[in-house]
């Protein structure tokens, strides 16, 4: 044996140590926590929603059927019906409280807070959530797919910059791509939008979402 090939067995005896300690023995990437991404989206999202002016509530965002006004009333309701799921509660989606009232801005950071305690609860992404009885984790990928796609919207939608943490986009890129065809059956995307090679994950993520990722006001 010589010494590139001591070398080369040295670092792989490191590499499947390392792997071993990170409960990865068999080579499988390791996943953060939906709550972990739930956490780093939040703190994304909270200074856009923030930054939205009480005079911009009336204003057109990237989801046409939703003003500003309409799209934060929206994003609450996922993040108070997500913390139900997580819990294997019902939620209910047909119809949404008026949130957009008092000091809303508070409320979201309440309840984003809410929603990372909630996922962070042993047992959370075990199991089976929802009335589509769809894998917990799963479920969390909506709600963490949600909080970083509106929070973009709103702050196209309100002239503010967006960077969402890359491993929450790495994270939801091939999880909403896995559930494209029944979001779009069930009216909850649009039909994809073409990108570029070599476009962004942020860009391709919201593509597959039927956004345009250069939408303007």
């Amino acid at each position: 044996m010589n010494e590139n090939e001591n070398e080369n067995e040295n670092e792989n005896e490191n590499g499947n140590e390392n792997g071993n300690n990170n409960g990865n023995s068999g080579g499988a990437p390791v996943t953060a926590p939906v709550s972990e991404l739930l956490e780093a989206a939040g703190r994304q999202a909270l200074p856009v929603v923030r930054g939205i002016g009480d005079a911009q509530l009336a204003d057109r965002t990237p989801c046409a059927e939703y003003d500003v006004r309409a799209l934060v009333n929206h994003l609450i309701h996922v993040l108070v019906n997500f913390q139900a799921l997580a819990v294997r509660k019902d939620a209910d989606f047909s119809t949404a409280p008026e949130y957009v009232v008092g000091d809303w801005r508070r409320r979201f950071g309440e309840e984003t807070a809410a929603l990372v305690a909630a996922w962070a609860a042993p047992g959370a992404e075990e199991g089976t959530a929802g009335r589509l009885n769809l894998p917990a984790r799963t479920v969390g990928h909506m709600v963490l797919g949600d909080l970083t796609v509106h929070a973009w919207d709103l702050a196209r939608a309100t002239g503010q910059d967006f960077a969402p943490e890359p491993a929450v986009v790495d994270e939801v890129l091939p999880a909403f791509a896995d559930m494209a065809p029944m979001a779009r059956a069930g009216g909850v995307f649009g039909e994809p939008v073409p990108v570029a090679a070599g476009a962004s994950a942020l860009d391709q993520l919201l593509a597959v979402t039927g956004r345009d990722p250069f939408w303007s006001r």
